[in-house]
């Protein structure tokens, strides 16, 4: 019987710390509406990203080239970030790489030139 209370009390604490982990998870796209958003140990708070300019061009229709994070706190200065597109069934549509700027609340990820129409989502990773 102590055997199947304490499999159960460990049942119970495990996924209330897996809960508590996923309940502070917030995620936020402001353009495209969608969006997967990594906190890392040094942040806190939401990082917030927009698809920034949504350039037209004839023949392909828009595209997102730069993705502009914002939101960051000062603890996250200096650190490797990583963002990335993606689309339909999570394909890595571009990658950007680089290290978050030593002052100031936002950083621009610059892309080669996507589809906005085919953007599903973006993740945002500090690496801090």
């Amino acid at each position: 019987m102590k055997r199947i209370v304490g499999i159960i009390v460990a049942g119970v604490v495990a996924f209330s710390g897996v809960y508590a982990l996923a309940a502070s998870l917030s995620v936020t796209s402001n353009n495209l509406g969608a969006g997967t958003a990594t906190v890392a140990a040094c942040q806190a708070a939401t990082l917030n990203a927009t698809y920034t300019p949504l350039a037209y061009a004839a023949g392909t229709g828009y595209t997102a080239a730069t993705v502009t994070v914002t939101n960051l706190q000062s603890t996250c200065y200096t650190v490797p970030y990583r963002v990335t597109l993606y689309g339909a069934g999570g394909t890595s549509l571009g990658e950007a790489t680089g290290t978050t700027p030593g002052s100031g609340t936002t950083f621009a990820a610059a892309f080669t030139a996507v589809s906005a129409a085919s953007v599903t989502g973006v993740s945002v990773v500090l690496a801090g």
